[in-house]
């Protein structure tokens, strides 16, 4: 397996080490212990959340993201056998670098890592769940798409203009807006011969992707022992998350919230980030987590 290339903008902050002994970046948003730990989603980076974490530490609330294993600076796996479990240790050692039961806050892949971490923890890990357009059972063929996506380039792009044209045409509904060459740098990393390939290691598609249908039974096991507060926010034209999952995770979890927010895909954050922002502040605010 390629080793890892040298990101070409190093802006980390901190590094916590897995249990396994692997360098985890992260940033920190605020001054103090970090009350909101946030996790991206399968192929995504710390850099989604940054603006609402930006907004969130303005108004007092310290957050950290993290890059999860394998993806943007953080160390890939020797081997890349990666496996759910390793997840789940590596959000008990970010815990553990946290506010006693901070918030999880997580996105697709992260949402389920931090469902699976606090129900199956003999102590309690977060002090309130927000999961992001993801429940227990997903649709197949929302995952399915996005997978394909993400394994549609292995020899990666010519230019960031040509990714970003392979993006537009995965996320038609985002063209318009375009992307400005900062972000999109951060989802890429230019290696040895010239070509921009993305910031995650590519053994995860051959891993973690064929491995998540069978999580579906442990999820929905573990979302029956979550009696800490927990919010759902969905994308109303998302593909992974549907009313028939939404109402079997409210059967599983009779106290969640769930707000939906209409005009947004699987990519919640992305696509209607003051939206998301402003959902998730009002929900802290109303359970005291957050100053009004």
């Amino acid at each position: 397996m390629m080793a890892c290339p040298a990101p070409a903008n190093d802006d980390v902050t901190e590094h916590v080490t897995s249990p396994d002994g692997l360098a985890l970046a992260v940033e920190r948003f605020g001054a103090g212990a970090p009350g909101v730990l946030f996790a991206h989603g399968f192929g995504q980076t710390r850099h989604a959340w940054t603006q609402t974490a930006r907004a969130l530490a303005a108004r007092g609330l310290t957050g950290t993201a993290a890059d999860a294993r394998g993806h943007g600076e953080s160390a890939w796996l020797p081997g890349g056998a990666y496996q759910l479990d390793q997840f789940v240790a590596d959000a008990h050692a970010l815990a553990a670098q946290a506010q006693p039961l901070p918030i999880w806050v997580g996105a697709s892949m992260g949402g389920l890592v931090g469902l699976i971490a606090h129900a199956e923890s003999p102590t309690p890990l977060w002090s309130a769940l927000v999961l992001v357009d993801i429940t227990p059972r997903w649709e197949a063929k929302g995952v399915d798409r996005i997978i394909s996506f993400l394994g549609a380039h292995p020899g990666g792009f010519a230019s960031l203009a040509e990714a970003q044209r392979a993006i537009d045409q995965y996320l038609p509904h985002r063209a318009a807006r375009g992307r400005s060459p900062e972000r999109l740098a951060k989802l890429l990393v230019r290696h040895g011969d010239g070509r921009y390939r993305w910031h995650w290691d590519p053994a995860l598609l051959a891993t973690v992707a064929p491995e998540a249908p069978t999580w579906t039974a442990r999820l929905q096991r573990a979302a029956t022992k979550l009696e800490l507060p927990v919010l759902l926010i969905s994308g109303g034209r998302s593909d992974v998350v549907s009313d028939a999952t939404i109402a079997e995770f409210q059967a599983l979890v009779p106290h969640i919230e769930h707000r939906r927010l209409d005009d947004a895909t699987h990519m919640v954050v992305g696509d209607e980030n003051d939206r998301f922002t402003a959902t998730i502040s009002e929900y802290l605010v109303r359970t005291g987590r957050l100053a009004g």
